[in-house]
């Protein structure tokens, strides 16, 4: 699993072939999903408790399960091509495992550096999403990936606000 976390993390495109076709490797993404929401709890430490970590973690795995849902619907429907090839498990190994990057938000808790590491980090996850959906939809397009993870952000954000609002 530290291998392809350390894969995913490299951009390596291979990587994120060995994980959409491994069927085993779904609770490992889910793992690193809950590796990053630790890591992102300790990086934030001045503003999370212990109850607040757990929420964070559980809102992280139900976050990713949405948005991989939600990118394989517009990546198989809306923006599909003729060699699109790919079911929701493919899309989930591959986004839990672009969050690899994640692990360094630990270092977020650092004063002065923590704020621009976490920055840094995030951008160097959502290319590492990109490359990740490219590959799970077997797009030779990356602009047509960065088009599903677009759509997907604005639907995911519009609909995660709508939830939050009602809650």
């Amino acid at each position: 699993m530290f291998q392809r976390m350390i894969g995913a993390a490299k951009l390596r495109p291979e990587t994120y072939e060995e994980v959409e076709a491994d069927k085993s490797a779904t609770l490992q993404a889910m793992l690193v999903v809950v590796l990053v929401a630790v890591a992102t709890g300790i990086g934030n430490l001045g503003d999370a408790s212990v109850s607040g970590l757990v929420v964070g973690i559980v809102v992280s795995i139900l976050g990713w399960a949405f948005w991989a849902w939600l990118t394989y619907f517009i990546g198989t429907s809306i923006l599909s091509t003729p060699q699109t090839h790919a079911d929701w498990g493919q899309m989930a190994r591959t986004l839990g495992f672009a969050q690899s990057p994640g692990v360094l938000k630990v270092f977020g808790v650092i004063p002065v550096v923590g704020p621009v590491v976490f920055g840094l980090v995030s951008v160097w996850q959502l290319i590492a999403m990109v490359i990740a959906i490219r590959q799970a939809l077997d797009y030779t397009s990356t602009w047509r990936a960065i088009g599903v993870a677009l759509i997907g952000f604005v639907a995911y954000t519009v609909l995660t606000g709508v939830v939050f609002a009602l809650l």
